[in-house]
């Protein structure tokens, strides 16, 4: 039990990460990865669970 609390907190702190690192690019910066806006939280999410 504590070991999934554990990799849930890491994976928190990923998707922090990255959900911080996306929201600072621009609409032109989003789109030349192709995601929008509205994509960057199931990004984010995918980013660290599958790291």
């Amino acid at each position: 039990m504590l070991a999934h609390i554990v990799r849930f907190i890491r994976e928190w702190k990923r998707y922090n990460q990255s959900l911080n690192e996306l929201n600072r690019l621009g609409d032109r910066e989003l789109a030349d990865l192709g995601i929008s806006r509205s994509d960057i939280p199931r990004v984010a999410w995918s980013a660290a669970h599958d790291a």
